[in-house]
């Protein structure tokens, strides 16, 4: 029989029969042709076929052939037949077409046909990238022609549902696309992600969560098809000719947002990302990574620095603080020994209020005022701004992590967005998006996949809502989000920069979060290790706007 190989090209034994008993079994036959003759020869070769000597070579023969055959060597497989280059041809074409990753060719038990003809049955398996597992049965004739058995060469041999001029390919099926909100294929790469080009299967991004369904009922990509030879085309389908067609994976991107994100990326050195939202009904408008590849834009987990100071302001004005209020705003603090400073050690003079400290980002008085907030304060607030749910976009996403102090210190540091603190670029989005709105809408990529939403157990109140609207508006017109100034929509902001790591000075990554005042989009921008919110995040997101004027 032939020997199985398994995908490291080892192969794996079988039992054959042993020369000895051959041998035996040959003197048997022999002693019995010598009693009883011609014809009571045949009787028994009919009951006992596999004791016939010729049966054995004839076997041998073809298992040598099928060997050969399964490891896809054609020229030796050829040799073994009576029409070497015709062979030849067609088991290069079949193997080179199907391009399989397993063949295993078992021979069954022959017969005689004719005084130097044998039938031989056998059986080929195959595992085929892309079509999956496909088998079929056939037969070989093996005939001795001056004491050496040959195999009959024949196209119908190779597949019996072939005819000469005919051979086995791989016809592929129509692959449906990814689709942006126009209903045009969406190219975003690491959104959409890659199809194993060998498979044809799904294997990263939407084309992979959505795989089955782009690639039909089957989840195969590729049929076995039977074509002709010149001109290529298929004759008939012997595997997955059932297979439906894929039905395309419709998005909310917005092809002109989208274009705007990643223009605003072009040229950036560092790893980066943009998310845009509808905060009417949490529509993820953009979603651009630079460089393509990881989605950091909706599954990148980050400190969030400063812009977190959106929740923590949240949870002071439900406490009874008002943008007015008086705001100071040291160089230092001090937590049990801990110092915390803000950037470049900017201080804010007598007088300043709690809009002036949360638009020029001063760490200091938010750090100071810790003590108005419970230990669970700041997991509470955030609760009312969707994060750390369990959100369902129809794609893998992050949605953040803001956990129950465990002590002062991790209470400082989380009031301005570190310790245990952790948010996506699309989590901060949506902060921005919940301020415009009101209220929590989950975002939602690919709404018919999305089952249940996930629903804020909070909700903010309206004065809450308004005095955060007028301290991100202050952030742009009087703080940190000079970037945007001048940019047409009434831009609202919150900048931030983020440590990371336990180098001395701690390195930074870059944020800039808000939304449009004159139209239905909130945004976040990360820059990775990227230095200052307002300095070097603030100018991404102002190209990003203005690419949405022009």
């Amino acid at each position: 029989m032939a020997r199985y190989r398994n995908q490291d090209g080892l192969p794996r034994s079988r039992r054959r029969r042993s020369r000895g008993s051959s041998v035996i079994a040959t003197c048997v036959v022999l002693a019995a042709v010598a009693g009883v003759g011609y014809w009571g020869y045949s009787a028994l070769i009919k009951d006992d076929g596999a004791s016939d000597p010729r049966v054995v070579e004839a076997t041998k023969a073809l298992t040598a052939f099928l060997d050969a055959w399964e490891a896809g060597d054609a020229p030796r497989a050829a040799r073994l037949t009576d029409t070497p280059d015709g062979a030849e041809s067609l088991i290069k074409s079949v193997m080179g077409n199907l391009k399989p990753s397993r063949t295993e060719i078992d021979a069954g038990a022959g017969e005689v046909k004719e005084k130097a003809k044998v039938l031989v049955p056998f059986t080929v398996k195959m595992e085929i990238p892309g079509a999956g597992a496909y088998s079929w049965q056939s037969k070989a004739e093996v005939v001795e022609t001056g004491k050496v058995w040959k195999v009959e060469f024949r196209t119908e041999m190779i597949h019996p549902q072939m005819v000469p001029g005919q051979t086995l390919a791989l016809d592929a099926h129509d692959r449906a696309a990814v689709l942006d909100a126009d209903g045009r294929e969406l190219r975003a790469a690491s959104l959409v992600g890659a199809v194993d080009p060998q498979t044809g299967k799904g294997v990263s991004g939407l084309e992979a969560r959505y795989d089955k369904q782009l690639a039909g009922g089957s989840g195969q990509s590729k049929s076995v098809v039977v074509v002709d030879r010149q001109s290529g085309e298929p004759v008939k389908t012997l595997s997955g000719g059932g297979a439906s067609q894929g039905k395309p994976v419709r998005t909310t991107i917005d092809p002109k947002v989208q274009e705007a994100a990643a223009d605003a990326l072009d040229g950036v050195k560092k790893n980066a990302a943009i998310v845009a939202i509808d905060p009417t009904n949490g529509h993820i408008l953009a979603a651009a990574n630079m460089p393509s590849g990881m989605n950091r834009a909706l599954e990148g987990r980050y400190p969030p620095g400063s812009t977190f100071k959106v929740i923590t302001a949240a949870a002071l004005l439900k406490g009874g603080m008002k943008p007015s209020d008086r705001a100071d705003c040291p160089k230092f603090a001090s937590v049990n020994g801990q110092r915390f400073e803000n950037q470049d050690q900017f201080t804010l003079p007598s007088g300043s209020t709690f809009r002036d400290s949360f638009a020029h980002s001063c760490n200091t008085f938010f750090v100071d005022s810790r003590a108005k907030l419970p230990a669970a304060g700041l997991r509470d607030a955030a609760q009312a701004f969707g994060v750390g749910g369990s959100w369902d976009v129809g794609t893998i996403t992050y949605d953040g992590s803001v956990p129950v102090s465990n002590s002062d210190n991790d209470k400082a540091a989380s009031t301005i967005g570190q310790a245990r603190v952790q948010a996506s670029p699309l989590v901060m989005a949506s902060i921005a998006a919940t301020v415009k709105e009101g209220v929590f809408k989950q975002p939602v990529l690919v709404p018919e996949a999305v089952r249940q939403k996930y629903e804020a157990p909070a909700r903010l109140d309206a004065d809450v809502v308004d005095s955060l609207r007028s301290m991100m508006r202050a952030t742009v017109t009087i703080g940190a989000g000079k970037a945007l100034r001048g940019i047409p929509g009434e831009p609202h902001a919150k900048t931030g920069t983020a440590e990371f790591g336990t180098e001395t000075p701690p390195r930074t990554h870059a944020w800039m979060i808000g939304y449009q005042q004159d139209r239905n989009l909130a945004w976040a921008v990360l820059l990775e290790d990227g230095g200052s919110g307002g300095r070097d995040a603030g100018p991404i997101a102002a190209k990003f706007l203005k690419n949405l004027v022009g």
